[in-house]
């Protein structure tokens, strides 16, 4: 049902906002509230709509009542009755208002109505003429007055839609893309149930949920750059963490034994469809474990979030399908690389994996070291491919400050990440607890920086002394939520499945 009749709106964006103004003050000067304080529902439309026969009313205007609201996405206006069909967080459902029945004072201030006004309406349940399952009003109260119009609503094969497609405006004003579009609401309902899937997992595996701090003095546990902020009272820099890792594994020293944190990281780099600035991650640390541990709870954790988010282990994005429930492939670094390139490039130096890159087209920069240019290749020849869920695990030393050093082959690393169509779902490692190990990592880090690498890890001698205090053997793993929610909700841009993400202005 189209917005028609006397409901349809100017082209003049401001005679339109001058219209709704007028009705405001019409409705002031009728005694009329248009922002009352509450309204008592008891039903949501889809809830009403289950088993609806059952529901009908014996006769016209007799049987159960029943209270929904929601806003008014169509209305039209005929004579001694109108149409409008009102939609709740859930569904969406007709209204079928009679003057005879609502009253002619009533009625005059549904005249008064716009499409994107909230109303409540109690009345019966029945069927029209064409078997449209709809509530006919006794009685209605308008909840709140829209000032300003909603995208403009089309009709295409008989069917309503929402015509607010633009990426950009959708970001900029998700209040208004959420209040049209049902279908990026169900996306944050399944971003909900993921979240609650990742805590329920874990709690059920004894990890205690801690909170660390988001502003920190020293930033590490990734190799980005921070954002960086000024504390007057301290008289110094403090930053946006970029990770949480190294005060979860503090508290592994402290003596607790599995923790885990889902929190909101913040990294000072690009934007694009896999990355925002501010994101939202899950790391979890347990003592005891290393990382062959890990890689079999990362697949249970993967199976568990699937079924409780989507109801089966199955996902398909963007027309491509794989299964979380099938056994994950399991393939060591350097041979993915070893299929991509034609070359065993464990032991290469600085100058043959420059021309290893060039041969292959991957964009590298003088200040790169070993383990840059071997990710950059990585993720230029390996990573597209990986379609199946996978788990690339015995990562280079180079690449790897806080991973503990393979227990066969120091030039490795014990880490791994899983990946799944093309997604980075993750890192993982046995984590390293030697301090004078460790010592060593972050003045080759530092030496880095010197050369001009940004993306390094600083020296923290506070993480250092706790490891000299004695950290057990442990693993730890990060998920990006954000991620895994693109996955498993078929969304091309990590800017779908969060609220506001960042714009340019």
């Amino acid at each position: 049902m189209s917005d028609t009749s006397s409901h349809s709106q100017p082209d003049d964006l401001s005679e339109v906002l001058r219209l709704r103004r007028e009705k405001l003050e019409k409705l002031r000067a009728l005694g009329v509230n248009p922002y009352p304080y509450r309204f008592e529902k008891d039903t949501h439309i889809p809830e009403l709509l289950a088993d609806f026969d059952s529901k009908i009313e014996t006769t016209e205007g007799e049987g159960t009542h029943y209270a929904v609201a929601g806003r008014i996405v169509t209305i039209r206006v005929m004579g001694k009755a109108a149409f409008c069909h009102v939609r709740d967080e859930f569904g969406q459902m007709q209204i079928y208002v009679q003057r005879d029945r609502v009253g002619d004072e009533s009625y005059a201030l549904f005249k008064l109505l716009d499409i994107g006004d909230i109303i409540g309406v109690r009345g019966t349940a029945f069927r029209t003429k064409t078997g449209e399952a709809t509530l006919r009003a006794q009685s209605f109260e308008l909840l709140a007055k829209s000032l300003h119009p909603l995208p403009v609503v089309k009709e295409r094969e008989g069917q309503v839609f929402d015509a607010f497609t633009d990426k950009e405006a959708r970001y900029r004003q998700r209040y208004l893309d959420l209040a049209v579009n049902p279908d990026v609401r169900e996306i944050f309902r399944v971003r909900a149930r993921v979240i609650a899937a990742l805590r329920e997992f874990l709690d059920a595996r004894g990890y205690l949920e801690v909170e660390t701090p988001a502003l920190q003095p020293l930033y590490g546990g990734a190799l980005a750059r921070p954002f960086t902020t000024y504390y007057n009272t301290l008289d110094r820099n403090f930053f946006l963490r970029i990770a949480d890792e190294l005060y979860l594994k503090r508290l592994i020293v402290g003596g607790f034994e599995k923790v885990y944190e889902i929190c909101k990281d913040f990294r000072n780099e690009g934007m694009d469809k896999f990355h925002n600035p501010e994101f939202t991650m899950l790391e979890f640390y347990e003592a005891y474990a290393d990382y062959h541990d890990l890689m079999n709870l990362a697949e249970e954790l993967f199976r568990h979030v699937a079924r409780a988010a989507l109801g089966t282990t199955e996902v398909t994005y963007q027309g491509e399908t794989m299964d979380f429930g099938k056994p994950f492939r399991r393939v060591r670094f350097y041979d993915l690389l070893r299929d991509a390139t034609g070359k065993d490039l464990l032991g290469c130096d600085l100058r043959e994996l420059g021309e290893v890159a060039l041969k292959n087209d991957v964009a590298i920069t003088h200040a790169m070291g070993e383990g840059k240019i071997l990710d950059e290749l990585t993720k230029t020849l390996v990573r597209p491919g990986l379609r199946e869920p996978t788990l690339i695990y015995d990562y280079p030393l180079s690449l790897s400050p806080l991973a503990k050093k393979h227990r066969d082959d120091p030039r490795l690393v014990e880490r791994f990440q899983p990946f799944a169509l093309g997604f980075e779902l993750g890192n993982a490692f046995s984590e390293l607890n030697d301090p004078l190990d460790q010592r060593e990592r972050f003045e080759a880090q530092r030496r880095l920086k010197e050369a001009g690498d940004e993306e390094t890890q600083p020296l923290d001698e506070d993480y250092l002394q706790a490891l000299e205090i004695g950290m057990p053997p442990a693993g730890g793993m990060g998920i990006g939520v954000d991620r895994l929610v693109m996955l498993l909700t078929d969304q091309p841009s990590i800017r779908e499945v969060i609220l506001f993400p960042h714009l340019r202005s």
